[in-house]
């Protein structure tokens, strides 16, 4: 399952921007590789003052950067276009720049991964994967 990480710097989210973030996100996430929206999470982080530094020297524009871990096996297409996305929506829903979104997309197979106490499947196999969970850990995952 997808894993982002996203950190701000110079720059305070509210809690209405992290979940307008947080779920575009999960929407690109699903409509560009067709995993359940339940796999995505997003994780927010910020830097304190002074402590990003670009080319040696600190940072002072506000910037976003966003981390994230996916299951191998999709097109380099997809994942630009994943990638395009959550570009926009970030820089529209911060009010920054696209200059100032920094994304990366990192690929781990899905035998390095054990989410819901389990390997993940294959990109695509998601179904059957889902059908072997608990009745009780299915009915708690948001659809």
């Amino acid at each position: 399952m997808p894993t982002y990480t996203v950190t701000v710097a110079n720059l305070s989210l509210s809690q209405q921007q992290k979940s307008q973030i947080a779920e575009a996100i999960t929407t690109a996430h699903s409509t560009h590789t067709g995993a359940p929206r339940f796999f995505a999470q997003v994780l927010f982080f910020a830097t304190n003052e002074g402590e990003h530094f670009v080319g040696g020297r600190v940072n002072t524009t506000p910037q976003v950067y966003v981390h994230g871990l996916v299951r191998q096996g999709r097109s380099n297409e997809i994942k630009q276009a994943l990638m395009s996305q959550i570009l926009e929506e970030i820089a529209r829903i911060a009010g920054i720049t696209a200059e100032d979104v920094w994304i990366y997309l990192q690929d781990i197979p899905a035998t390095q991964m054990i989410e819901f106490g389990r390997f993940l499947p294959a990109p695509g196999d998601e179904a059957e994967w889902e059908r072997e969970m608990t009745p009780e850990k299915r009915s708690s995952l948001p659809k």
